[in-house]
Formats: structure tokens, C-alpha cells, sequence
């Protein structure tokens, strides 16, 4: 081993031990409530210069403490709760997928696939796939990377190594896609309306970085492969497996009543996957948004990712278990379903406090501020623009340690970053593309990223003394190797001049 790689090991361990001493991600979330409720009292006695683009008046910090707002605080604590985004997405989805993974259906699956699937390729495999899933917008979270860390195990490869990965594609890798998804055209409308400032004619094309979200795509899996299997994995070699092993999945060989029932199961999803694309044809398809298209926010099939999810793993999954003899009435079938949700305990609460600090840092305006003097700081600097388009990368990814929502922060920086890029003759479509970058950089090292406790979840599955300093120092390297080489990449990119996307130009007004 070099010695700059002993240097790195001993790092990333330090990084470990300091990260494991921070409270439980519950304790963590409850203390930054506190905090915030603190901060605003204070900030709130200020009066700041900072326009909110939203208002187009000047930021006014909220005092989450008086009476009224304390008031308001607890007659709303319960819908606080059950509205937060990320609980309902994960718990409906575990419900279709703990159907599928209980009955046996996934493990079945995944032996076949590793039979075909080369050792070799299973990093980047994993890393593409967690990618692509971006398609469906926030179901990564709770489908690849669980069973990245199955397939690695199954492998005879460390499970937190899978993990890593997957998490690494999913989130630290948000921006790389070849498939155009929801979040296109959400962040083209508020790139749209903040253009629109300087220049009212001007439109954006929902693709308009569509071509290097796609090139983009190369790069990440090629980060990830390569620090998986040279910096991650090398690293775990010592950490002992001592999960429950009845939590961990075993592998051994398909009988053939469940190769059949596999067969079979495999067959239904097929056939709902086809009935689906079946659907979405016509142009009259009630999936598609009012205008035709299928990747508007308004279309319906982008509203029932999470619902499609459920439906297709659970009905394969009670095909496979009644064929395989997993299932023998109707009560085992619900019966995984409470195991998947008994799984999810921690998560529920982790969710409380995580939904309850989100809503206060918002209703404070804090983040808000935040976001505002940093943009504002940046626009007096007059650097150049390749230089003010490094460091809106940065600045977005320091905002996202705070600020999770992707569409929240743009709603906040874009009609800031854009119109201030536009009169330094810098299009739309290439502060969006920074944006997005940087965006996605951070957010594997953050744990006020509310799937961020999740991932932690699923690595304790199989190292019971996982914690957020285990986490951090393995995703840490990978944001630190995305966002430089990512952020080099664009500037090459853009100094060879290839289109961002459709109808898109690096300069405006275009030429």
C-alpha cells in the first residue's frame, strides 16, 4: 500500500471515529429544531437587505417562538408529520417491495442475474442502475440501494461496498441520467420564470441539458466503479458481517418449484411493464399531462411512480410466493408486509423529528437568508465566468447541506443565479447545468438529507455498529472526486462547445 493511500485510510478513520460519536440522526434533527427556533428569535430582531424573488421583498426572519407561531406549531405537529414527503414514498414502496423480497421472489431473481453478471462489472453495473432509477424520481432510495448491498453479499463482496455505491449513483450522482425524467421540466420552469426577469420572450426547453446529464452519466460511473473497488472496498476488508443473519438474505440453489414460480412471477411483471407502456402510448392516454407529453410533473404517471412500484413488485411477489410454497394463505402475504414495516420503525421515527426541524428551518425564512447572501456575495465578487460558474457549484453544494429539496433551492438561488449570469452574458441553460451539478454533489454527505438515516438503516443490516461517522467516511470520497472531476468536466465540455441539451447555448442572448 502507498503512502498516500495509508494517509487516505487513515483519514477516512478519522473521519469514522469523530462521525460516530454524533448522536442517533433522531437526536441530531430534535437538536436542530431546537436550534432554529433559537436562531430566529435572534435573527428576527434584524432587519436584512436581501430580496426574497419569490415576494420581491426584503427577507423577513420568522420568530418561531412567540405564542402564535408556537401555537401553530403544535396544532400542526401531526400533519407536519404525515405530510412529509420522503414517509410516504418509503413506506408504500417497502410495502410492494418487503411482498416481493419476503416471498422469496428478489432473492430468486438476484441468483439468476449473478449467474450472468461478470464480478468484474458488478461495480459498475450497480452504479448504472442506481442512475437510471433517478427515473423514478425518488425510488432508488428505497429499491437499488438495499439491494446493491444483497448483491455484493451474494457476491461474496462486502455488503457496505454495494451500498456505497448505489448511494453514490443515486444521490451523489442525482444530475447524470440518459433518460429524461420528472426533474427536468420542474427545474426548467423555474429557470424559465427567472430568465423571464430580464428577458419576458425567452423559453427554455425542459431538455435543455438532456446531452450532458447524459455524457455526464460516464463519468459517474467511472468515479464510482473506481473508488468502490480501489478505495472503499480495500477499507471494509476488516469489518465484520454480524448482522442478524435472519435479516440477511441466503442464497442457495433455486429448487425447481421455484424456478418455475420465478418463471412465472418474472412473467407478471413483464406483462404489467408491457400493459403499462401499452397505457402510455396514445396520445389520449390518461397517464399523459394535458399537452401530451409523459415528463411533466402534470402527467399522472409521473405522480404514480411510487404506486407502480408497489403494483409491480407486489404482484410478482405473491405470484412467486404462492407458487413456490411461500405463501399458503392470504394472511402470509400480509404478513410480509408487517415484517417490511417492522424494518422501517427507526426510519418512522428518524422521519418525525427530521419532518418537524424541515418545516421550522422553512417557515423561519433561515434558509432562505442563507441561500440569498450567498448567491448575493457571489454576484459582487464580478469574477469571470468560468470562474463564477465553479463557484456557483460550490455554493450550491454548501447550500445543500442545509437546504435537502432540490426544486426548493432553485426556486430560491435561480431567480438570483440566472438573471445575474444572463447579464454577464451566460445562458440559462449553463447556470442550470452548474446548478444541477452541484446540487447533486453533496448530497451523499449530509445527514439532514432525510434518506440519508435510511441508507445508515440498510448498512446496519449487516454491521450492527454502523453509524453516521461509518457513512460519511465511506460516501465522503466520493463527493470530493465527483465534484472536482464532475465540475472539470463541464468546463471541458464547455470549452469544446458541445450542445448542454436541446435548444440550448452557453451564451446569451444566443448566437
Amino acid at each position: 500500500m502507498t503512502t498516500e493511500n495509508t494517509w487516505t485510510m487513515r483519514a477516512l478513520d478519522k473521519v469514522e471515529k469523530v462521525g460516530n460519536k454524533l448522536p442517533d440522526p433522531a437526536i441530531i434533527f430534535a437538536f436542530c429544531l431546537f436550534v432554529v427556533w433559537i436562531l430566529s428569535a435572534i435573527f428576527s430582531n434584524f432587519t436584512f437587505s436581501a430580496i426574497d424573488p419569490r415576494s420581491g421583498e426584503a427577507v423577513v426572519v420568522n420568530n418561531l417562538l412567540t405564542g402564535d407561531n408556537m401555537a401553530d406549531f403544535l396544532s400542526r405537529m401531526v400533519t407536519i408529520f404525515t405530510g412529509f414527503a420522503p414517509l410516504g414514498v418509503v413506506l408504500v414502496a417497502m410495502l410492494g417491495v418487503g411482498v416481493a423480497e419476503h416471498s422469496g421472489f428478489i432473492s430468486a431473481g438476484l441468483k439468476r442475474m449473478l449467474d450472468s453478471t461478470p464480478k468484474a462489472m458488478l461495480t459498475p453495473m450497480v452504479v448504472l442502475v442506481a442512475i437510471v432509477s433517478h427515473t423514478a424520481t425518488d425510488a432508488g432510495y428505497v429499491l437499488v440501494i438495499p439491494l446493491a448491498g444483497v448483491i455484493f453479499y451474494a457476491m461474496g463482496r462486502h455488503p457496505l461496498a454495494g451500498i456505497a455505491a448505489a448511494f453514490a449513483g443515486v444521490s451523489g450522482g442525482f444530475c447524470a441520467n440518459f433518460i429524461p425524467s420528472a426533474i427536468d421540466p420542474l427545474l426548467q420552469s423555474f429557470t424559465q420564470s427567472a430568465a423571464q426577469i430580464i428577458d419576458p420572450d425567452i423559453q427554455v426547453n425542459p431538455l435543455n441539458n438532456w446531452f450532458f446529464n447524459s455524457a455526464s452519466t460516464l463519468l459517474i460511473v467511472s468515479i464510482g466503479w473506481y473508488l468502490t473497488d480501489k478505495i472503499i472496498e480495500p477499507r471494509l476488508k476488516d469489518v465484520e458481517v454480524d448482522g442478524d443473519p435472519n435479516d440477511i438474505p441466503k442464497f442457495d440453489e433455486l429448487s425447481a418449484k421455484q424456478a418455475k414460480a420465478l418463471r412465472y412471477a418474472s412473467l407478471t411483471m413483464l406483462a404489467g411493464i408491457i400493459l403499462l407502456v401499452g397505457i402510455l402510448i396514445p396520445e389520449s392516454s390518461p397517464m399523459r399531462a394535458p399537452d401530451g407529453q409523459l415528463t411533466s410533473f402534470a402527467a399522472p404517471i409521473m405522480q404514480s411512480i411510487v404506486p407502480l412500484i408497489f403494483l409491480l413488485f407486489l404482484l410478482p411477489g405473491v405470484v412467486y410466493g404462492f407458487m413456490s410454497g411461500t405463501f399458503t394463505s392470504t394472511k402470509d402475504m400480509i404478513d410480509t408486509m408487517t415484517k417490511a414495516m417492522q424494518g422501517m420503525s427507526y426510519y418512522i421515527v428518524m422521519a418525525f423529528f427530521c419532518a418537524l426541524f424541515i418545516d421550522a428551518f422553512g417557515k423561519s425564512n433561515l434558509g432562505a437568508l442563507l441561500a440569498i447572501e450567498g448567491a448575493q456575495l457571489l454576484k459582487t465578487l464580478q469574477l469571470p465566468s468560468m470562474v463564477t460558474i465553479v463557484g456557483i457549484i460550490f455554493l450550491t453544494a454548501f447550500v445543500n447541506l442545509f437546504v435537502g429539496s432540490s426544486s426548493a433551492k432553485w426556486a430560491l438561488l435561480g431567480p438570483i443565479f440566472v438573471p445575474m449570469l444572463m447579464q454577464l452574458n451566460i445562458s440559462p441553460d449553463l447556470t442550470q447545468a452548474a446548478y444541477r451539478l452541484g446540487d447533486s454533489s453533496s448530497n451523499i454527505i449530509t445527514p439532514l438529507m432525510p434518506y440519508f438515516p435510511l441508507v445508515v438503516v440498510y448498512c446496519q443490516r449487516y454491521v450492527k455498529s454502523t453509524g453516521i461517522g461509518t457513512l460519511l467516511s465511506m460516501m465522503l470520497p466520493y463527493t470530493i472526486c465527483i465534484i472536482f472531476l464532475w465540475t472539470a468536466f463541464l468546463l471541458i465540455y464547455w470549452g469544446l462547445g458541445i450542445p448542454l441539451g436541446i435548444q440550448s447555448s452557453y451564451v446569451y442572448p444566443a448566437g
